[in-house]
């Protein structure tokens, strides 16, 4: 607890108005990489609590945010917020029609799974996450677009970072300053999907 309420980007965070100090990940990984332009249409897959949304409703004036999450989460202006399971036939037949032909500039996940305690079962799940993530950003990109997704080292990430590199013309690794050293977490940035 003394870690987190002394953490300078949870301080920032909470001066500048940010739900969560992962805000400063994305801001940091777009001040290198300009994902978020305006007029872009951006998904934020696992957007709960929503400082993800903020950043991309702040940079994408003119375009359109979505976010889908089986959390609930407060609204922010400027974002369509959809509560539920992204991979699931019915909420994604809901997103498919707000979206409304519109193609996907930008698909951020900085999903996690609910920690059990168990390494390699919370491996696996987080593992499952990002290829959920990567089918449904390589579905709904435009040819141009990017996806931005967390991803832990450990088993099954070799063989994820593989599948990034098959399915996008680049994917790049991306270990943001605001993202703890000690944290296995890092993000695979990929851009232009094949097919």
């Amino acid at each position: 607890m003394h870690e987190h309420v002394t953490d300078p980007y949870v301080q920032r965070a909470v001066a500048e108005g940010y739900r969560a100090r992962a805000a400063f990940k994305l801001i940091e990984i777009d001040a290198r990489d300009h994902l978020l332009r305006p007029g872009a249409t951006v998904v934020d897959l696992g957007a709960a609590p929503g400082s993800w949304c903020q950043v991309a409703a702040q940079r994408c004036g003119g375009g359109r945010v979505f976010a889908l999450d089986l959390l609930p989460m407060e609204a922010i202006a400027g974002v369509d917020f959809l509560q539920g399971d992204f991979s699931d036939e019915a909420v994604l037949a809901e997103f498919e029609r707000r979206l409304d032909g519109r193609r996907i500039d930008v698909v951020l996940s900085d999903m996690a799974p609910n920690i059990s305690g168990v390494a390699a079962a919370d491996q696996a799940r987080a593992a499952a996450l990002c290829e959920l993530a990567l089918d449904f950003a390589v579905d709904h990109l435009q040819p141009h677009g990017c996806f931005l997704v967390k991803a832990f080292h450990g088993e099954g990430f070799e063989a994820f970072r593989r599948a990034m590199q098959q399915r996008f013309a680049s994917a790049q690794t991306r270990k943001p300053k605001a993202s703890r050293e000690r944290s296995a977490e890092v993000y695979l940035l990929g851009r232009q999907p094949r097919g």
